[in-house]
C-alpha cells in the first residue's frame, strides 16, 4: 500500500458542493478582494479564537511581518526566536530591520521560559513563540516573563489553528496571534492567505491600514504600507472549513493517539502532548538517530514522509550574516538531523494508518 505524506482531496470531497456553490456565488458577485466575505470570515475567526479582532492578510509570513512592524519592532531591536522553527518567523524579524536571536527550544519542540530568559539583553524587544507542529507552547512562564520585562509577545500559530493551552486558544496570549492559511494547514484555503488576531483595537487598525497600501480611504495614504489582502474567494472557502475545524482537528488527534498507542519501536521517539495542552497535530513528528535510514525504509514500504525542517535557519546562506556557527544551537541541530513527519491528513483510512504503524515498527536500523 502507498500512503502519501499528506493529501487534501479527501477533506475537499466531504463538502464539495458547498465549496463549489460558494465559489460560484463569489464569482458572480463581482466583489473579489476584501468585502463582505472577508468581513464575515474575520468576525467568525475572531470569535472562534476568543479574540476581539481579526485582520485577514495575504499569507502567514505577511501576518508575522506586518505584526512586528505595526508593533514598532525595528532597527536596533532584538527578537528571540526558537532555532528549530520554520524560517518564515526568522525572516519576518529580519525584514523589519531587527535582529533575530535564535535559541534552542526547551524539553520538547517549543520554547520555554528558561530558554527565553537565557537570551535576554538590554536590546530585547519581543519574543516570537511558535506552536510547532500543532503542539501548544507552555505559555505560563513566557507570559509572566514578557510582562515583567515589558516585552512584546507574538505567537506564530501557523501550525496550531484551534490548539489550546490551559483551555485558552493559542494566539490570544500576547500582543498578536499570526496564522497561515496555506492549503496544507489545519485550516487551509485554496490558494494562500493569513490573519492576525488581537485584542488591541489600535493595533488591529494599524494592520488594516498597512495591508492596503497604508490607506483607509482610497488614494489617501496615512503610512507606507503593503499590498497584502485576503481575497473574497479564499475567505469564503475558509468560512466553510471553519465550521468543521473542531471536528477535523479531533480526527487528526485520533490518528495521533493511534500512532502513539501502537508504534512500539525503541529506535523511534514519539512526540508527547504536554500536560494542560490541547494539540491539533498539524504534523506527527517522530525522532530517530537513524532518521535517514528510517525514511528510506518507510519509502521502500510505500510510506512517504517529510522532514520538518532539515536545515535550521542559522545554518542557511540567508542568515550566515548572523555569525551563528554550527554547534552553537545543539538541540536545534540535533532535531534537524533526527525529526521525521509521518503521514497525517484528514480522511486517512484505518488501513493507511495501520500500514504506517507496521512499517515503523518493522524498522530495525
Amino acid at each position: 500500500m502507498e500512503v502519501l505524506s499528506g493529501r487534501l482531496d479527501r477533506l475537499f470531497e466531504r463538502r464539495r458542493e458547498e465549496y463549489e456553490q460558494k465559489a460560484l456565488d463569489i464569482l458572480r458577485s463581482g466583489q473579489y478582494i476584501l468585502g463582505e466575505e472577508v468581513d464575515s470570515f474575520e468576525k467568525a475567526f475572531a470569535l472562534f479564537n476568543g479574540a476581539k479582532y481579526c485582520v485577514g492578510v495575504g499569507s502567514g509570513l505577511d501576518a508575522l511581518r506586518i505584526s512586528l512592524r505595526m508593533l514598532g519592532v525595528g532597527e536596533g531591536d532584538e527578537v528571540i526566536v526558537q532555532g528549530n522553527t520554520f524560517i518564515a518567523g526568522v525572516m519576518a524579524v529580519a525584514d523589519c530591520g531587527a535582529v533575530p536571536v535564535l535559541v534552542d527550544p526547551g524539553d520538547g519542540f517549543n520554547l520555554d521560559a528558561e530558554s527565553v530568559r537565557s537570551a535576554l539583553t538590554e536590546k530585547t524587544r519581543a519574543v516570537l513563540v511558535t506552536h510547532l507542529y500543532g503542539i501548544p507552547t507552555n505559555m505560563d512562564g513566557i507570559v509572566r516573563l514578557c510582562k515583567e520585562r515589558g516585552l512584546l509577545l507574538i505567537e506564530d500559530c501557523a501550525h496550531a489553528h484551534g490548539a489550546q493551552w490551559r483551555g485558552k486558544k493559542v494566539g490570544t496570549f500576547g500582543d498578536a496571534g499570526c496564522f497561515s492559511f496555506y492549503p496544507t494547514k489545519n485550516l487551509g484555503c485554496f490558494g494562500d492567505g493569513g490573519a492576525v488576531i488581537t485584542n488591541n483595537a489600535e493595533f488591529a487598525e494599524k494592520v488594516r491600514l498597512f495591508r492596503c497600501y497604508g490607506s483607509e480611504v482610497k488614494y489617501h495614504h496615512s503610512l507606507i504600507g503593503a499590498n497584502s489582502l485576503l481575497d473574497a474567494l479564499q475567505a469564503g472557502m475558509l468560512g466553510i472549513k471553519l465550521q468543521s475545524l473542531d471536528e477535523t482537528n479531533a480526527e487528526r488527534t485520533a490518528i495521533a493517539e493511534k500512532y502513539s498507542a501502537e508504534i512500539k519501536n525503541p529506535l523511534v521517539v514519539l512526540p508527547k502532548a504536554p500536560e494542560n495542552a490541547k494539540c491539533v497535530w498539524h504534523q506527527y513528528v517522530v525522532r530517530c538517530s537513524l532518521r535517514d535510514r528510517l525514511q528510506r525504509h518507510l519509502e521502500e514500504n510505500g510510506i512517504h514522509t517529510i522532514i520538518h525542517y532539515p536545515v535550521p535557519a542559522h545554518l542557511t546562506e540567508a542568515f550566515a550574516y548572523l555569525g551563528i556557527e554550527r554547534g552553537s544551537l545543539p538541540k536545534t541541530e540535533e532535531l534537524s538531523d533526527t525529526v521525521l513527519s509521518l503521514p497525517m491528513y484528514n480522511g486517512m483510512t484505518d488501513s493507511e494508518q495501520d500500514a504506517v504503524i507496521e512499517a515503523v515498527n518493522s524498522f530495525s536500523g
